[in-house]
C-alpha cells in the first residue's frame, strides 16, 4: 500500500512540478496565453502581413529625402528604443526624457498599386500617433481626448481598435470600427506607409494589406 501511495505521490509531485516550471518560464519571457494566440494570427485571405510579430523586418528609419537611415533588419528594438517589437505586437514606446517627441517609421516597401490596409490599434490615455499613406497622415490616437475624431461611438478606450483603409486612384477612405474618419483623403501616387510616435504609448497588430487592380 505505501509503495502504491508512493508513485502517486510521486506522479502528483511530477505533474506539479512542471506546471509551476511552465508558468514561471512564462512570468520571465511574458508570454501568455494570450500572447500565444496573437502569435498564431494570420492575415485574411489575399492580404499579406506588413509585421512578423516578433521583429521590425521591412521596417526603417528614413531621412527627409526619403533616403533609408537604418534598416531594422534583424532588430526587435530600433537604435533609439521608440519602435519594438514583441508578442505579436508592435509598440511605438513613450519618448525618453520628454512629453512628446516625434519620430516616424517607415515600410522599405512602396506601394504604387490600389490597396486596403488593415491594423489593429490600442492607444494609452491621451496617445497621439499616426498612420503614414503613402506619405499623407491619418491620425491614429486616443480619439476621444486627444480628438481630432471625438464623436466617434464605436471606438472602445485603452483597447483594441480596427483601422480599415482603402485606397483607389490615389484617394483614401478611411474608417475605425465601421466608422468614417476620412472619405476621400488625397494621396501620393506612391509613397511607403508608416506610423509616427509622439505622445503616449501606442500599440500596433495584424498589419495586413491586399493590393487592388
Amino acid at each position: 500500500m505505501k509503495t502504491k501511495w508512493s508513485s502517486i505521490t510521486s506522479i502528483f509531485m511530477m505533474i506539479a512540478g512542471f506546471i509551476l516550471i511552465n508558468l514561471q518560464t512564462s512570468a520571465q519571457t511574458g508570454v501568455s496565453e494570450s500572447n500565444l494566440k496573437k502569435d498564431t494570427w494570420k492575415p485574411e485571405a489575399g492580404f499579406e502581413s506588413l509585421f512578423d510579430g516578433s521583429t521590425l523586418n521591412g521596417w526603417c528609419y528614413r531621412n527627409k529625402e526619403g533616403k533609408v537611415t537604418e534598416d531594422f533588419k534583424g532588430k526587435t528594438v530600433s537604435s533609439d528604443g521608440r519602435y519594438s517589437a514583441a508578442n505579436g505586437i508592435l509598440v511605438v514606446n513613450y519618448p525618453v526624457g520628454a512629453e512628446r517627441k516625434i519620430q516616424e517609421s517607415w515600410t522599405l516597401r512602396e506601394f504604387p498599386k490600389n490597396f486596403v490596409l488593415k491594423i489593429e490599434f490600442r492607444a494609452s490615455k491621451n496617445a497621439d500617433s499616426g498612420i503614414f499613406l503613402r506619405k499623407e497622415q491619418l491620425q491614429c490616437r486616443d480619439y476621444l481626448v486627444a480628438g481630432p475624431y471625438t464623436d466617434l461611438k464605436n471606438y472602445r478606450p485603452q483597447d483594441w481598435n480596427v483601422i480599415t483603409v482603402t485606397v483607389k486612384d490615389n484617394i483614401a477612405h478611411c474608417e475605425c470600427n465601421g466608422e468614417v474618419l476620412e472619405n476621400a483623403l488625397m494621396l501620393p501616387a506612391t509613397g511607403p506607409l508608416g506610423l509616427e510616435g509622439d505622445r503616449g504609448q501606442m500599440e500596433y497588430r495584424h498589419i495586413q494589406i491586399k493590393e487592388l487592380p
